[in-house]
């Protein structure tokens, strides 16, 4: 089934208590998507792909042939990014002390992220943060309703990819709840690992859909066959996020990593697919 496009989304959004009264379409920079304005700001989407580079059977390099996105694999999904005013990506889920404001605002961040993906026909998973706070502020259900604005939206959750803050993934029992509520209703979970080490308690409670972990982090303790080995032998993709330069690109291929994001890769023609 197509998604509704953009404006089909933003004129039924029109019609929604909440969202009504925030989304609109946007204008200039922002033409033809929507924003979301929130208090005196404006909000808007964007987003950072993560690489299938498995997809390929030969090394890849980030200096090689810089106008061939095929270089990097397909794209298993994208990472959703919020930015604000001037086009600066932030965390505005800091800048809130009341719970209430912190539901409001993360609902409405959700909802513009996914009507720019589905509505432009993006293709793959939409991965979506969840803060912290959020988690602890929402008692029970976790996911109930953005599900029900999906569906009434006519939306997919199973392509969205609710992704758990390390703090939540360090709690065995709050984790193993956490990911059955979301795959309860309909979206996939992944969990970003507070150590390495935590890889080995991730699937005794609960059965995520995917895991993330730091690059730099990994290299650092020189743990990254240790990851890849491990994630294997769970069957659950393993996604080394915030790649931040060619060395740290080449490094990981080296121990067969398949799925990366970052910052390395926002300068090439690959980001604008």
């Amino acid at each position: 089934m197509i998604a509704p496009t953009v404006p089909e989304l933003v004129s039924k959004a029109a019609t929604h208590p909440f969202l009504g009264a925030h989304i609109a379409l946007g204008d200039c920079e922002h033409g033809g998507v929507a924003v979301a304005h929130y208090h005196d700001g404006t909000l808007a989407s964007a987003y950072e792909p993560i690489f299938d580079v498995g997809t390929h059977s030969f090394p890849q390099t980030l200096s090689a042939s810089p106008e061939s996105a095929e270089r990097f694999g397909d794209e298993l999904g994208m990472q959703a990014l919020t930015l604000v005013g001037g086009g600066e990506s932030y965390d505005p889920f800091a800048q809130i002390e009341d719970d209430r404001e912190l539901v409001e605002l993360d609902r409405l961040s959700r909802a513009l992220h996914a009507f720019n993906f589905f509505g432009t026909q993006r293709p793959g998973l939409l991965f979506l943060r969840v803060h912290e706070r959020l988690l602890k502020s929402v008692k029970y259900d976790h996911g109930l309703h953005f599900s029900s604005v999906l569906i009434d939206f006519g939306l997919n959750p199973s392509r969205i990819v609710i992704e758990l803050p390390a703090a939540a993934v360090a709690h065995k029992t709050f984790l193993g709840y956490l990911t059955k509520s979301y795959q309860r209703y309909g979206f996939k979970v992944a969990g970003n690992l507070p150590n390495a080490g935590q890889i080995m308690s991730v699937s005794e409670m609960a059965r995520l859909d995917f895991i993330k972990m730091d690059a730099a982090s990994a290299l650092r303790d020189s743990v990254v066959k240790h990851l890849v080995g491990y994630a294997s032998r769970l069957r659950i993709p393993l996604i080394f996020s915030h790649v931040v330069d060619e060395a740290q690109f080449d490094a990981l291929q080296q121990f067969d990593v398949r799925f990366v994001q970052g910052p390395v890769f926002d300068a090439h023609p690959a980001n604008s697919r």
